[in-house]
């Protein structure tokens, strides 16, 4: 046994009837459920490439975009 089935034992010694109950079927759930996508082959991941979407958004700014808003003017002074 590796430290982590200790563990696991060690915990479930020490918990009461109604957890155990409960954390069996949510073993048997997870192991019905997650064990076939673990054996079966993995898709390879593509790697993403930065600036694919380079100019696809760009929009129209106005010539004074980085100018103060009026509506801020009094918290500016």
């Amino acid at each position: 046994m590796n430290c982590f089935d200790t563990e696991i034992l060690q915990t479930v010694v020490a918990m009461p009837e109604s957890l155990k109950q409960e954390l069996l079927h949510y073993a048997k759930y997870l192991r019905d459920n997650y064990s076939k996508d673990i054996t079966q082959e993995q898709h390879p991941v593509k790697k993403r490439r930065s600036g694919i979407l380079k100019g696809t958004f760009v929009l129209p700014l106005s010539d004074d975009f980085d100018e103060p808003l009026a509506d801020f003017a009094q918290y500016m002074e």
